[in-house]
């Protein structure tokens, strides 16, 4: 397996616990890979860490596909490249904020 395999299996050891420990809770996460930047943002009265850019903006919004098709996990093609075997194609999608429509896999 690639190098990215153990991320997917940490994804998976997530939602079974989950799903295990609170049922009532769903569960999405997606997987993606690219630069982000990341920090506090703010000022003043409200100062909150956290991170931008569109590497982001594609994660977010294949997360919130993952509830859609389903599936606990879904991931990027750009993720889906680093662990070959661990992941399945489950078809290419309209991603809102973006012209092309992305290539998106699951976990097995």
């Amino acid at each position: 397996m690639g190098r990215g395999s153990g991320s997917v299996d940490a994804a998976q050891a997530a939602r079974d616990r989950v799903e295990s420990e609170m049922r009532r809770i769903r569960f999405g996460l997606a997987l993606h890979v690219g630069e982000v930047l990341y920090g506090n943002i703010g000022g003043g009265d409200r100062l909150d860490f956290t991170s931008i850019g569109p590497t982001v903006n594609l994660a977010a919004r294949l997360e919130k596909l993952a509830g859609k098709l389903g599936r606990g996990i879904v991931a990027s093609g750009d993720f889906a490249v680093h662990c070959p075997g661990a992941l399945v194609p489950l078809g290419e999608f309209k991603v809102a904020g973006l012209g092309a429509a992305q290539r998106v896999f699951g976990a097995r």
